[in-house]
């Protein structure tokens, strides 16, 4: 069974200490940078001398303290370790949550083999630490052959968080949090790696509702036949091409009576060839990709179970594979989505809002306070801001808040504007609308204008384009590997914690 789907843990144990153990191999401490030189950050489990021992090792051979450098020296005499880790956090004015989790990000990276560490990160913030070793520490494994010759000795063990008091109740809810924050991100990055070939809608939906049931959540699943009958035109409409039938998966978490109504929409596109406006061959294997959306919707619906947050969260996600065959759709056919709008197929390449509207009408009709959709939905939103930094799009003032909260955790969103011009640029002389304008320009805007165009009437909606940041193809970096992000899961598990505080 895929780790997406089972209960085995996808990273390392983290478990809180007062001190360091028998059982630690490495520590692992922060070191700034300075006018006069690095200085280390121990907390309270070292004493003076021994930060000055170590201190004294970084400097002699060049540590300096730049964010996320890491820096490997045998332990000074007296600590019951065997080497020191030290990782740069960059200035001290500006250590925050996101550097130390960065840092502890690199760090994990760096200790591939190591059965137990242990780190003072803790001290400075105990929920960025353990997230980052937890995140940084994941690797994708399912499809390694046994007997492969391996690039290191296996994925770090076991991490011991040193704080002041292990045993109270604060750091311990801290530790909880952010083990299932950790999780909920890496069961997302193992949807987005599995390969297509293994994750298809059907597939998807089954351990999307193996999920859900185990979280206690409420389940739906339509296939193609109750799709057809149900009016979902875009997701049949995108499947068609497919000899794998599209899927609408709903994962439904009760947050009690009287709680706010959240509605989370996530595109799962298991491959997008483009269909019939096929796309160049070159990269076209990052397509395995086109279903981060989904794949964050359902991971977040669950961990607001696992948290029991106060919010009633109804998950959306629409499953297709993009295929061009005999069967598929071309460009100029005409579409009804769900609720009746027609709509004219200039690109079958901007299928992913086609998906999107059918979602998004079947979730209004649950009358939600506030909607949010996330989407690897245009390549015009890395030409815009670039591959690490989601735009936001929607209702004024959720779409800000969103943003903010993105910013807040360290998943970088900006909030864009929605130009009212765009609306008659998707007018057709044949339908209601097109799913593309007739030109390039602000192709992530324009996409959000469409989405638009099916979100009831007071609710609260922001769109997410993801299409950059779910999908790292360059090397890892912080907490970040190669391969699937898991943005945006701690957006929205905060959004949805501040919905259920504020309102």
């Amino acid at each position: 069974m895929s780790p997406a789907t089972s209960d085995a843990p996808i990273g390392p144990e983290l478990v809180l200490a007062g001190s360091i153990t028998n059982r630690v191999e490495v520590l692992v401490v922060g070191l700034t940078t300075g006018p006069d030189g690095p200085d280390v950050s121990v907390g309270e489990a070292l004493d003076d001398a021994a930060a000055e021992a170590i201190l004294t090792g970084l400097v002699a051979v060049g540590a300096t303290g730049k964010a996320e450098e890491v820096t490997r020296i045998p332990a000074p005499a007296g600590l019951s370790v065997a080497s020191v880790v030290a990782v740069g956090l960059g200035a001290p004015d500006e250590v925050d949550a996101e550097q130390v989790r960065s840092s502890a990000g690199a760090a994990a990276r760096a200790l591939s083999g190591t059965a137990v560490a242990a780190t003072t990160l803790s001290a400075i913030d105990l929920a960025g630490a353990a997230e980052g070793f937890y995140l940084g520490a994941y690797s994708f494994t399912e499809f390694k052959a046994k007997s492969a010759p391996k690039a290191d000795a296996g994925p770090l063990g076991r991490v011991e968080l040193l704080v002041d008091s292990p045993r109270a109740a604060a750091p311990k809810k801290t530790l909880a949090r952010s083990i299932a924050v950790a999780e909920a991100v890496a069961t997302a990055r193992e949807f987005v790696n599995t390969p297509p070939s293994h994750l298809y809608p059907e597939e998807f939906a089954a351990r999307a509702k193996a999920l859900g049931t185990a979280a206690g959540l409420k389940v739906e699943v339509l296939d193609e036949k109750a799709l057809t009958k149900g009016g979902y035109g875009g997701i049949i409409g995108v499947g068609k091409g497919s000899s794998r039938g599209p899927r609408l998966v709903r994962l439904t978490h009760s947050g009690g009576r009287g709680a706010k109504k959240v509605a989370l929409v996530g595109k799962g596109i298991t491959f997008d060839t483009g269909g019939i406006s096929i796309k160049p061959a070159a990269g076209m294997e990052n397509m395995t990709s086109d279903m981060g959306g989904a794949a964050a919707v359902i991971a977040t619906v669950v961990l607001a179970a696992k948290l029991g947050v106060k919010v009633t969260v109804d998950a959306y996600a629409p499953m297709a594979e993009n295929m061009p065959s005999a069967t598929a759709q071309r460009p100029g056919d005409v579409l009804t989505q769900y609720g009746g709008t027609t709509v004219e197929v200039v690109n079958t390449d901007a299928e992913g809002r086609l998906i999107l509207a059918d979602a998004i009408v079947k979730a209004c009709e649950q009358h939600p306070d506030y909607l949010i959709d996330t989407a690897t939905l245009t390549g015009a939103q890395m030409v815009a801001l670039g591959t690490r930094t989601s735009g936001v799009m929607g209702t004024d003032d959720f779409r800000d808040r969103v943003a903010r909260i993105a910013q807040e955790v360290g998943e970088n969103a900006w909030p864009m504007p929605l130009p009212k011009e765009l609306r008659g640029d998707l007018n057709s002389k044949v339908a209601d609308l097109m799913n593309v304008t007739s030109h390039r320009w602000g192709g992530m805007l324009a996409a959000a204008v469409y989405l638009k165009e099916f979100v009831a009437d007071g609710v609260q909606w922001a769109h997410i384009d993801i299409a950059g940041p779910s999908y790292n193809t360059g090397g890892p970096f912080g907490y970040t590997p190669k391969g699937g992000t898991g943005v945006p899961v701690r957006t929205m598990i905060t959004v949805l914690e501040d919905i259920a505080a504020n309102g």
